[in-house]
């Protein structure tokens, strides 16, 4: 499985997303906009070893996938003794689309679901060894987790419930080594609080700022897209087999059981947490990406009624993740974009960015400029290095990245905007504004998007304006 995901790796093009953050690896800090920075140390390390090609962004992904896997193992072995839980465990894991798909692709969740893996085993050990030690592993494995997502704040919660709701654990309470172990885990979160006091909390107010909604009109839609998007991303069959795990966990933990406690733990609160969010905004599919490695232990201790449905299950899941994977590097299949993800993602960059290359060189344009944060990251690795692709966005002021106000002041470019926008270009970021007409972007006849091209001519002292890295 990791030579299969290296290679994918390898062939399938980056997707917007992962070249905005293989820019924040190119502009390190303790913490960014939209996450905290370790997806951004990751990509540095990967393509320090295999260079700035799409191999080198996703390296330490399939590695932690494989290294993750057999901690995952180790924690199930660890919490269910004798029922061989610990490769059924690893097939499910492997088996959902979240972690087939994640494992070749460089996002915040990739270390997010490792380092969280690496608490839920330290964890597991805790309980099968008795051993304080593991505390403090757990406790660096919490602090990665959160440098990494901010998802993880769900994992100190939960190891609190386990502690009270499980009497012969609330001795622990009493020594120090829990408190050592949050102690680590603030340390090693310690920077992103100090980058974000230092930038009006700017990442806190954005991530913190999703909760507590709720609209009733809406609720049902998207309470219906958060469970349609689990069942896709955790594959129908071992979705309902992790379903059933969570709800055995809960029951379990009614029992003060230890083992299914802490896998209780570590799904409940937190899926009711999505739920509440569901009822009043959208839940992207992959933010609940934390309950899977306790989901698929819980479900590979099920007995025997349901054991049967593991190797179907496990089948099911790698078939439709080769799927994915032979669209997202050959694209065999011409699909329309609402059948087909990778389309949407990653089909027909190239063939874009060839067509703005030679549009800037045709109008004589000084840079090609976009104020999508994606899109012009994923633009400065496409397009040849003799005309700057710069960045148009109040965010890139966050960044430590050159201005480019030289760049554009009394100088004419092209902007390149998605059509899916229904908003003209700020006027007040440029002197002069004149559309050109529109390109698309599409793979074997389909299209995935369609951008407007303006001609535009910049001023300086608007809105932040960046120069983009380039490979």
């Amino acid at each position: 499985m990791t030579l299969l995901r290296l290679f994918v790796a390898a062939a399938t093009p980056l997707a917007p997303d992962e070249a905005y953050y293989w820019v924040w690896s190119r502009a390190l800090a303790p913490g960014y906009l939209d996450h905290p920075p370790m997806v951004a140390l990751w990509i540095r390390l990967g393509t320090a070893i295999a260079g700035d090609s799409a191999l080198g962004v996703r390296l330490l992904g399939p590695f932690a996938a494989a290294f993750g896997s057999l901690l995952l193992w180790r924690a199930a072995e660890d919490l269910f003794p004798g029922r061989r839980a610990g490769l059924v465990a690893v097939l499910l894991m492997n088996a959902t689309l979240l972690f087939g798909i994640g494992a070749a692709t460089m996002t915040p969740d990739t270390p997010l679901l490792f380092f969280w893996t690496v608490a839920l085993w330290a964890l597991a050990r805790l309980h099968a060894t008795g051993r304080p030690f593991w505390w403090l592993v757990a406790g660096l494995g919490a602090g990665a987790a959160l440098a990494s997502k901010y998802t993880a704040v769900f994992l100190a919660p939960g190891v609190m419930i386990w502690l009270l709701a499980v009497p012969a654990l609330r001795p622990w309470l009493a020594r120090p080594w829990p408190w050592l172990a949050a102690l680590l885990a603030g340390l090693v979160f310690a920077p992103v609080v100090v980058w974000n006091a230092a930038h009006g909390w700017a990442s806190f107010l954005k991530q913190g700022g999703r909760g507590a909604d709720w609209d009733v009109s809406r609720a049902a839609q998207y309470l219906g897209e958060f469970i349609l998007g689990q069942i896709a991303l955790a594959t129908p069959i071992v979705a309902v087999l992790c379903s059933a795990g969570v709800v055995m966990a809960a029951r379990g933990a009614w029992r003060r059981d230890p083992a299914w406690t802490l896998l209780a733990a570590l799904t409940v609160p937190a899926a009711l947490v999505f739920v509440q969010h569901a009822l009043g905004d959208r839940v992207q599919a992959n933010w609940p990406s934390i309950l899977y490695p306790a989901a698929a232990i819980a479900a590979a201790a099920l007995g025997s009624p349901w054991r049967r449905w593991v190797r179907p299950g496990v089948a099911l899941g790698f078939a439709m993740t080769a799927l994915v994977w032979v669209q997202g590097v050959a694209a065999p299949l011409p699909l329309p974009m609402r059948l087909d993800p990778t389309l949407l993602r990653l089909g027909g960059w190239d063939s874009l960015a060839a067509a703005l290359h030679a549009e800037a060189k045709r109008q004589g344009a000084a840079f090609i400029a976009s104020d999508n944060y994606g899109h012009a990251a994923l633009l400065a690795r496409l397009i040849p290095p003799d005309i700057p692709v710069l960045g148009v966005e109040g965010r890139w002021a966050l960044f430590a990245l050159p201005d480019a106000h030289a760049l554009i002041d009394g100088r004419t470019g092209l902007l390149v905007r998605s059509a899916r926008r229904d908003d003209a270009p700020d006027v007040a970021d440029w002197t002069g504004v004149e559309r050109l007409g529109l390109l698309d972007r599409a793979r074997n006849g389909q299209v995935g998007e369609t951008f407007r091209l303006y001609r535009v001519t910049g001023r300086r002292g608007a809105e932040p304006v960046v120069e983009m890295p380039r490979p």
